[in-house]
Formats: structure tokens, sequence, C-alpha cells
């Protein structure tokens, strides 16, 4: 038999007017009494699509503060800008919300009066969790958990494709510079790059995978990593960077210490930003295609069921590879 708002109700003690008004989001309840009804309604498994859901009208785009810097902007400002032209050809007004995670992300998204939600990049399980209490749709952008849709580059395939035009190359010694891989996408990234070193009979040496310090101090977390490298008995010929920030910061590190690219060291990273381009020299790296990763993230919350507690969509978006000086002797 359906679980029934009179079920949720008989669960946690509160009316059926409360319980309703709890599920529909509307105003005038505390937060923990929203919080209440939610869990309840998942653990009982109440079908949240028997909800009525108005037309979306309104969509707040959330970006986790750390997404802030000039490195990562590069990413997420072409992403925005699709989701932005795909919310003008439906109709739908779109707004920006930066968050952290000491801050009352809940009160935000009442601010802004959003009908749906957009989560890009980096998001705590914990936000993930509250979000979800909103009952609104809500769609991952480079992000996946379970019970949410999601739109994704192929990460896992971008780092076999940057690995294997390495091994192609001729490099036998290939270290990876990474971020925290707690990061889905960083994590992905990484068994691509494994997955190229296996399927070439190559062995996944733990220290020439190297985790940042602090991505947020580039320049030195970069500098420390390259040295830490330099000083391992046997040299280090290629480095396959998580993103191209850290490439860029990798090509100067190798200026500065005389190391000459790509004929001593090669280089690649992941994004192709419009950076990377500039580099000196070009920055050969994966290209994703931004604009349309933040198109698809609309087009699917559009296609959007209310969440329960099974995965809903999932779409990989293909990722090519850019070759440039920094990694081809030609």
């Amino acid at each position: 038999m359906a679980v029934s708002i009179r079920d949720i109700a008989s669960q946690t003690g509160l009316s059926v007017g409360t319980v309703s008004r709890a599920l529909k989001n509307q105003e005038g309840l505390t937060e923990a009494t929203r919080v209440r009804v939610s869990e309840a309604a998942h653990a009982l498994g109440y079908d949240f699509s028997r909800l009525k859901q108005g037309k979306i009208r309104r969509v707040v785009f959330v970006l986790h503060r750390q997404h802030e810097g000039e490195s990562a902007s590069q990413f997420f400002s072409p992403v925005l800008q699709g989701a932005e032209s795909a919310c003008r050809q439906a109709g739908i007004a779109l707004s920006l919300m930066t968050s952290g995670p000491a801050e009352p992300l809940l009160e935000h998204i009442r601010l802004h009066q959003a009908d749906a939600i957009i989560c890009a990049g980096y998001v705590e399980p914990e936000i993930l969790t509250a979000l979800r209490h909103t009952n609104k749709p809500m769609v991952l952008i480079d992000a996946r958990q379970s019970g949410f849709s999601s739109v994704c580059p192929d990460h896992r395939l971008g780092g076999w494709l940057a690995t294997r035009h390495l091994i192609q190359s001729g490099r036998k010694r290939i270290a990876m510079l990474s971020g925290s891989l707690a990061h889905f996408s960083i994590a992905e990234r990484a068994r691509g790059f494994r997955q190229a070193l296996f399927e070439n009979k190559m062995l996944a040496d733990p220290a020439l995978e190297v985790c940042l310090n602090d991505v947020h101090a580039l320049e030195q977390s970069v500098a420390a990593a390259m040295e830490l490298l330099r000083r391992l008995p046997q040299p280090v010929d290629a480095v396959f960077c998580y993103n191209d920030s850290t490439a860029i910061e990798v090509l100067k590190y190798c200026e500065r210490h005389g190391i000459k690219v790509p004929y001593e060291m090669a280089v690649i990273g992941f994004d192709d930003i419009a950076s990377a381009a500039q580099a000196m020299p070009p920055l050969s790296s994966i290209r994703v295609d931004k604009q349309a990763l933040g198109s698809l993230g609309i087009d699917l919350l559009l296609k959007h069921t209310p969440a329960t507690d099974t995965p809903l969509t999932e779409s990989i978006q293909t990722v090519t590879l850019v070759v440039r000086e920094s990694s081809s002797d030609d």
C-alpha cells in the first residue's frame, strides 16, 4: 500500500497539514520540522511524485566557495553561461549562489525563491543531504551522488586518454599531480590514469601519484610536489595534472629550473580552460565542453521527476584530447 501523508503524520506525531506544508516546502515551519518530515518520508518510502510540482520558473545555481578562485572560475564560468543560455530559451530565471559548509544554505535557497536547484562541482555530502530535504527538483553538474540526477564529463576516459597519449609518446615514468581524491571528478581521473598504465603493462607506482598539499596555494604546492618527484631515484619524464591550472604551474616550475618541455618533461592538463592554449609552451589538455555541460544540466532538470531513494539519470559527456607543444616533440 502506498505511503500517505497521514502515515508520515502518524510517524512524526505532527498534523497532516504540517506534514503537507513541510513536503511542499511552504513557509511558516522551522527547519527542524522540515527535516524531520523529510527524513520520515524517505524512511517510509513516500512517493514524492504524488506532490504536485508547479512549472519551474526560477532555478538557483549553487557553487561551493572553494570554486571561486581564478582557476576554478575558468571552468565554472562557461558552465554557468551554458546554464544561463538554456534558461533563457526556456523562459526561466537563473540566479547564482555561492555557499560554504558553515553558511545557512537552506535559508539562502528560500531567499532566492527557487523552484529547482543546480549544484555544480564538489559539495559536501552533508550539504547535499540538506538540499535533498527541500524536496525540490535538483541536478548535479560535475559531481555524482546516489539519489540525484547528474551530468558529468567522462573524467575516467579523460585520464585514460591523457595517460595513453604520454605512453604512446614514449614516456616511461609518468607522474600524476592531483587534488583531494574525495572529489568524484579527481578520483575518476586518477582511475583513468591507472587504467592506461595497467593496459600498457606499466607499473602504477604510488610514489608517482602526488596529492597537492594546498590547491589554494598552487604555486607552492606544485613546487613541493615537483621537488618530491625530482628526488626519486629514477627521473620522471612526464606529468599528468588533474587540471590545467596545476599543469600551467608545472610549466612555470620547469622554466624556472631549466627543465626543457617537452623534451625532458612532457606535461598535460585537464579541462582545456582558456589559458591552456596561451601557456608557454601551449598546454596539451583534455577538452571538456563546459557550456554544453551547463546546458545539459538545465535540460535534465526540466525533465526531472521528484527525487526518490533510487538513482535517477546519470548523463556522461564525452571528452577529447587536444595535443599541443607541452607533450609533443613534433
